[in-house]
């Protein structure tokens, strides 16, 4: 059984910046994709990153230049960093282990002034 636990959530003014992790207990991380998804409220739950085993991430237009993956396979801790949060950033982020299916809790973002 595997076990996300997202952190790094909160509050932040437009324009400000909040780094999401993502822990992986009890599973072989290094070898799965693991992606970022976001939900706001009455909104479907959208895929915002992912990053594969080696490293390499793709980004929901949205967010490109903005949001940036990265991994740490020896903590097995994928990373979110964002950067000139916006208000319709506001939702709850979800790290997921692709295959698997894994889910975190989820960890709230709030971007408002």
């Amino acid at each position: 059984q595997v076990r996300l636990v997202e952190s790094g959530g909160g509050l932040v003014q437009p324009g400000g910046s909040l780094r999401l992790s993502c822990v992986a207990f009890g599973s072989s991380f290094t070898i799965y994709t693991m992606a970022w998804y976001r939900q706001s409220p009455g909104k479907e739950r959208e895929r915002v990153a992912d990053i594969t085993s080696g490293g390499y991430a793709t980004y929901v237009d949205s967010v490109k230049g903005r949001f940036a993956a990265s991994r740490d396979n020896a903590k097995s801790t994928v990373y979110l960093q964002m950067n000139n949060l916006k208000p319709e950033d506001t939702a709850v982020y979800y790290c997921n282990m692709v295959g698997p299916d894994y889910w975190g809790q989820g960890t709230q973002v709030t971007v408002s002034s």
